[in-house]
């Protein structure tokens, strides 16, 4: 029986991190994962959507989890998502996330052209086998990448012993009752459903705000394995309302998150990658605001 201990937690979703020309930063790539590690986090979920993948390129992505590697020196959890929308550089950043040892890799199924299952599952296990010794994780994303796995497919894939679970991104929380079902591991994917995930049984969180407001999350976990629902779903319900706000302004969500983690005194992790629309002056007021309102969260949950 193997331990799956290490996936057990809070893991947030990694930001790029760019410099003031919009180039990949090694040195805000590992200030941030030290602070990140310095919030007491699980893992880090290395180059997925909120990382900005798709608009990044293999040599940059590589960069990247290079950099996360390096700083982390093994005191967590990385899981590399490596997919991009061909096999070719798949499979060589999986075989790349292997070389520097992260923990697992995850991928999307490929997007806009809609493959039939088995070539899904083609797909998945062809960039498996450039990683032969690495944990695999599927990555469920329906409503970004357009196709939603299904409980066939999933068995399907459950016959690669790579394959270990579902970080699972759709919004209905039967999903993960029914990978959990099929024998597979799986991490919530919504941050405004982290308690009730946990409740269906997820093994824990990867999340693209975590990093915003990490002591929030490890807070719903800790308070969850302790029994206390009524406390976790209070921070449940202040979390979602902060999502709300950061969504509400012109910028987008990672924009505003980056100016948030600023604001807090985090390290300067850049902007965001257009087409993704950059932080606007107008949302500056609401940035402070949710910056604060965050410590003062963190400060009553503590």
């Amino acid at each position: 029986m193997m331990d799956f201990s290490k996936y057990q937690g809070i893991f947030p979703a990694f930001y790029a991190c760019y410099d003031d020309e919009g180039a990949i930063s090694p040195e805000r790539v590992r200030a941030f994962t030290e602070y990140l590690i310095g919030k007491g986090v699980k893992g880090l979920y290395v180059g997925g959507s909120s990382g900005e993948c798709i608009y990044q390129s293999v040599a940059e992505r590589k960069l990247l989890l290079e950099n996360v590697m390096a700083a982390a020196e093994g005191r967590i959890t990385i899981i590399a998502h490596v997919a991009c929308n061909n096999t070719a550089d798949s499979r060589a950043l999986a075989a790349h996330a292997e070389s520097l040892g992260v923990d697992a890799i995850a991928a999307i199924p490929p997007i806009y052209f809609h493959l039939p299952p088995y070539g899904i599952a083609k797909y998945w296990n062809d960039i498996s086998a450039a990683a032969p010794n690495t944990d695999f994780i599927i990555y469920n994303i329906p409503q970004l990448a357009g196709v939603a796995l299904s409980s066939a497919l999933l068995r399907e894939m459950l016959k690669n012993p790579r394959v270990i679970g579902v970080k699972n991104s759709s919004m209905p929380v039967q999903d993960i009752e029914m990978w959990r079902d099929e024998g597979a591991l799986v991490f919530n994917g919504p941050d405004e459903q982290l308690l009730s995930g946990l409740a269906a049984g997820a093994i824990g969180g990867i999340g693209g705000t975590y990093a915003a407001m990490p002591e929030l999350y490890l807070a719903i976990y800790r308070l969850f394995g302790q029994g206390e629902i009524a406390r976790a779903r209070e921070i449940q319900d202040a979390c979602c309302h902060m999502i709300y706000k950061m969504c509400a302004c012109k910028g987008n969500m990672y924009a505003v998150i980056k100016g948030i983690l600023r604001a807090q005194g985090a390290p300067d992790i850049g902007g965001v990658r257009e087409p993704l629309f950059a932080l606007q002056p107008e949302d500056l007021p609401a940035v402070e605001a949710m910056a604060a309102e965050i410590t003062a969260l963190v400060e009553k949950y503590r």
